[in-house]
């Protein structure tokens, strides 16, 4: 009988060791990627190197994705979009302008687009995650000078119904972008 326990004790401790050691590999392996984080990595403009240091690799290309594959941000954010030679609406292989890449500067009217690369303290666009968020759902310009003003060009209402986490991996993305200085020449 105490041989049958001691089996048993045994091959119970054996199987004990390996959920466990099951269970520290999940948890140190990375997520596997779905196919819109995997799309949205491999659509990072070229010349763009992100920081992933310390970041949720899904939730950086989940963010790429919905800014680069679904939000067109680059078409309001980045001046000019596309680089000498690379825009596709005249028939050329498309390349984004990486130099100005959401360094803003696009101009409508009175209106310039913000810069929503990182600042000297790692925020996009100046802002915290939390500011972020209310300016996508309420469309109050984030600026104090500007009085909560409502953002006349950038399309929050429809941004404004995306899911937080969705917002959150937009928010991530743009973390992980390297810090650049606002668009030297703003213009239409």
């Amino acid at each position: 009988m105490s041989r049958k326990s001691f089996s048993l004790t045994t091959l119970g401790a054996a199987l004990l060791c390996s959920l466990l050691a099951g269970k520290a590999l999940a948890q140190t392996a990375p997520p596997p990627l779905d196919d819109r984080a995997r799309r949205g990595l491999a659509i990072v403009p070229e010349g763009i190197k992100l920081n992933m240091a310390g970041r949720d690799r899904a939730l950086v290309g989940l963010g790429s994705y919905l800014v680069n594959a679904v939000g067109g941000c680059n078409d309001c954010h980045t001046r000019p979009a596309y680089a000498p030679g690379g825009d596709p609406y005249l028939g050329q292989p498309e390349v984004i302008n990486a130099a100005q890449y959401l360094t803003g500067g696009r101009q409508f009217g009175p209106f310039t687009s913000p810069n929503l690369r990182p600042d000297a303290k790692g925020l996009p666009a100046g802002l915290r995650l939390w500011q972020f968020i209310r300016t996508m759902r309420t469309g109050i310009d984030p600026d104090p000078a500007a009085n909560g003003r409502k953002l006349q060009v950038m399309p929050w209402p429809v941004y404004g119904h995306m899911l937080s986490s969705d917002l959150g991996a937009i928010y991530e993305f743009l973390s992980a972008l390297p810090s650049a200085p606002d668009n030297p020449n703003p213009g239409p």
